[in-house]
């Protein structure tokens, strides 16, 4: 998908992956439309970002996904591009999982999507095209200690992703999956369970700045793959 002139709503913009793809979207010459819980954030946000429009949205209330949604198509009236960015992490052992940390990771990074998805897909469809592109994460790919409830969501989103690209083909609807790895945010900080410096990996580990991998989501944007990784 070429991004210049499109329409193209991130999740979880405020911070981290999320505002600094919004800068990237900007500069390849999108429009913007910035979510996030907190509206003050937002507005500083979208100063800084030509033609943008912050809509404060909680991703786990279907009503502010609906809300999202329609506030980017009465405004703009198309939604070019969904990306699903915002998340939360969890760390714990397997026999420690509190279940209603598990069932509010759940929410925010698995359910939120698919009620994101399901709120844009007939506007896309109306239109005649449109993308969407969730963020997933490496540890999809792997089994990490300490990091199984928080990975099970990534791998359900994996095959929410990729079935949905292929029933969506036929309506020109791109879904596509992106996996980042360790990155230099404060994702640790904010997550359930054990709380970590996602800042800093293992020892002769890389970790890529929101910037970096800010790059790759647009190349994927650009290249419409199924599937990319850092």
């Amino acid at each position: 998908m070429e991004i210049k002139n499109k329409i193209a709503i991130v999740t979880g913009a405020s911070s981290g992956i999320g505002r600094a793809l919004s800068h990237e979207l900007t500069k390849r010459g999108a429009t913007v439309v910035l979510a996030a819980r907190s509206s003050d954030t937002l507005s500083a946000l979208s100063a800084e970002l030509p033609g943008s429009f912050a809509v404060p949205t909680d991703m786990t209330k279907l009503a502010d996904i609906q809300n999202l949604i329609a506030q980017t198509q009465k405004k703009f009236g198309r939604v070019d591009l969904l990306v699903n960015n915002a998340g939360q992490g969890m760390r714990s052992a397997v026999e420690d999982i509190k279940m209603d940390d598990y069932r509010a990771i759940m929410e925010l990074n698995v359910f939120g999507i698919v009620e994101a998805m399901q709120a844009v897909i007939p506007t896309m469809r109306a239109q005649g095209s449109g993308m969407i592109l969730n963020i997933s994460s490496m540890v999809s790919k792997n089994y990490y200690p300490l990091l199984a409830a928080y990975s099970s969501t990534k791998f359900a989103l994996n095959s929410i992703s990729l079935t949905a690209r292929q029933e969506l083909a036929d309506d020109k609807i791109i879904v596509s999956v992106f996996h980042p790895k360790m990155t230099a945010t404060d994702f640790g900080k904010n997550s359930r369970g054990e709380k970590y410096s996602s800042s800093a990996g293992r020892p002769g580990m890389t970790v890529d700045t929101p910037e970096e991998v800010a790059l790759h989501i647009a190349d994927q944007i650009e290249s419409e793959d199924a599937e990319a990784n850092m």
